[in-house]
């Protein structure tokens, strides 16, 4: 069995990993380049491979860094299925259509400058329909289901607590009656963040791919950080300017959306000022992928959930506005009250917060603030490393706005995050892979590594090839043991007793509520789930039989 890094080696973007075994070709992601024009010219090479032999990928999540490159992969000849959570392919219908939007307009922009220069014609890297028929091979799987690919790879995908859907990998590979496990960390979560669930712990890998994002260095707290960026609110609007927040549309706008819900309902000692002051989400891909969170809300943490449950909208509040059309942003930019404006990319690299920078950035009662990783060779980068101009749609424009960076934010673990994921491993993987971040954070993640667990790491620093060994590696017996363990079966209980008590809460809120405030479509729907929760409760009922007639059958 090989492993070859081909994405995310130098830097952060273009996640993709291909695995060779005896009978198979796999990905593990396959994400788009971003940053500089050269950086995004490589996603124009061909595939280090021929998308044709690739039997299928494994996505750990919707970031475009991620997946960003699926559309052409299937453009180019792939032909297999893609698995991922259900979330992520629900959030994945919304960014790769978006994604191809803005090639094409990019490109459009792009042919009008070469035909003035008399330059050849340049095609987008994908269309919209590209996109459309890739989305067709997108298979959606839930947490923790062990998946068959087929009789020689299982699959499961764990809670990785980036963004919703995000996962941490497990791959179980049959070779010669002896099983490998292979462990792909994806982008690896917070602890304690708003809706997510913290990152599973994982107990055993031979080998492990692990993100050192932010590999060298230490967020602040979260509570810290919401303090600090409402006093960063009050201090810009009391001087009469605009905070504008560069935000990934999945993920940290709906983490923003939570805790200024939440800051704005707890502190009425700041409700006076704050009460005036609107929050506009000026991106309809993140307008249309917090609906996706909605339908999603199974797997947020449980204090989300218990949020829900009192029949609270964790992702709304009276102050905010979604906005869709061109006409409501560019109003935006035309009303001078002062405001919160959300909006992406955030990167800053293409998106309606090119034109809030251009609007902002030059006037020193305004605030930007970054809430999360800004890649090398980005507008954000520049912006955030003090550039005192920068050039957004050809224009230049002198940087006089209060910059700030909220790390507290960011969808990544930090290096203690890191740090301490890792030490849920029982014992050593055989080989520790280290990718997606800059050279100097993989080199001191890797020190730490080998400082606090004397583990040596490989640091993955260009496009390279490693053949794993197989030695000392689990049978198939064992696999079955570890799958059908006690503390398995235990968690299996728990949490077949926390959704009867959910219910209860649910069936009690029903009770209470006036059947004439429910409209037509209230019904409908809560009936449409009712009926698919009778369905899986049967389900349930016939696995349980099917086990007890086994025991039965084991006792006799």
């Amino acid at each position: 069995m090989k492993i070859k890094f081909l994405g995310a080696v130098t830097s952060v973007t273009g996640s993709c990993h291909l695995v060779t075994t005896g009978a198979n070709k796999f990905l593990l992601d396959c994400g788009q380049f971003q940053g500089s024009d050269e950086t995004d010219d490589l996603n124009r090479e061909e595939f280090d491979f021929n998308p044709g032999e690739i039997d299928f990928v494994l996505l750990s999540h919707t970031h475009i860094d991620h997946s960003g490159r699926i559309p052409l992969l299937v453009k180019r000849g792939f032909k297999g299925p893609v698995y991922c959570t259900d979330a992520t392919a629900d959030l994945l219908d919304v960014m790769l259509k978006d994604s191809a939007y803005i090639h094409e307009k990019e490109a459009e922009w792009k042919n009008r400058k070469n035909r003035r220069a008399g330059k050849p014609y340049r095609e987008p890297l994908y269309t919209l329909d590209d996109a459309v028929t890739a989305l067709k091979q997108i298979k959606p799987v839930l947490y923790n289901q062990l998946l068959e690919i087929n009789e020689d790879i299982k699959v499961v995908f764990n809670d990785a607590g980036h963004i919703l859907g995000s996962s941490i990998i497990e791959i179980f590979i049959k070779e010669d009656e002896e099983i490998s496990k292979i462990v792909f960390s994806g982008d690896i979560g917070m602890k304690n963040k708003p809706i997510l669930k913290d990152p599973t712990m994982i107990k055993k890998a031979d080998f492990l791919i692990m993100e050192a994002t932010y590999g060298n260095r230490i967020h602040e707290k979260n509570s810290a950080g919401i303090k600090r960026l409402i006093d960063i609110v009050l201090k810009t609007i009391r001087r009469g300017g605009t905070v504008v927040i560069p935000s990934f549309a999945v993920g940290r706008t709906q983490e923003l959306i939570f805790e200024f819900n939440r800051f704005y309902e707890d502190h009425p000692d700041y409700k006076k000022e704050l009460s005036g002051i609107m929050v506009y989400v000026d991106s309809p891909m993140a307008t249309t992928a917090t609906k996706v969170f909605r339908n999603n809300a199974h797997i947020f943490d449980e204090e989300t959930k218990d949020y829900i449950l009192q029949r609270n909208d964790p992702l709304d509040f009276k102050n905010l506005r979604f906005t869709r059309t061109v006409e409501e942003s560019k109003e935006l930019n035309l009303n001078t009250e002062p405001k919160i404006i959300i909006s992406t990319s955030g990167m800053c690299e293409a998106g309606r917060i090119k034109h809030h920078l251009k609007h902002n950035l030059w006037n020193p009662k305004s605030s930007i603030v970054f809430v999360g990783y800004q890649a090398e060779g980005t507008l954000g980068r520049s912006i955030l490393n003090g550039d005192k101009y920068v050039s957004i749609f050809g224009e230049r424009i002198k940087v006089q706005a209060e910059i700030y960076d909220l790390e507290g934010f960011s969808g990544h673990a930090d290096r203690e995050g890191l740090l301490d994921w890792l030490s849920g491993f029982q014992e050593k993987p055989k080989e520790i892979f280290i990718v997606h971040g800059e050279k100097k954070s993989k080199e001191e993640l890797a020190d730490y590594i080998k400082e606090r667990f004397g583990y040596d790491c490989k640091i993955i620093t260009g496009v390279s090839e490693f053949l794993l060994s197989g030695e000392g590696l689990i049978s198939e017996e064992e696999l079955r043991k570890a799958i059908a363990s006690p503390e398995v079966i235990q968690k299996i209980k728990n949490k077949i007793s926390s959704l009867k008590d959910d219910l209860e809460t649910i069936l009690t809120k029903i009770h209470l509520s006036s059947e004439k405030n429910l409209t037509a479509e209230q019904v409908t729907e809560i009936n449409n789930i009712v009926m698919e929760i009778e369905k899986d409760t049967m389900s349930l009922a016939s696995a349980v039989i099917k086990e007890n007639k086994i025991i039965a059958g084991d006792l006799n």
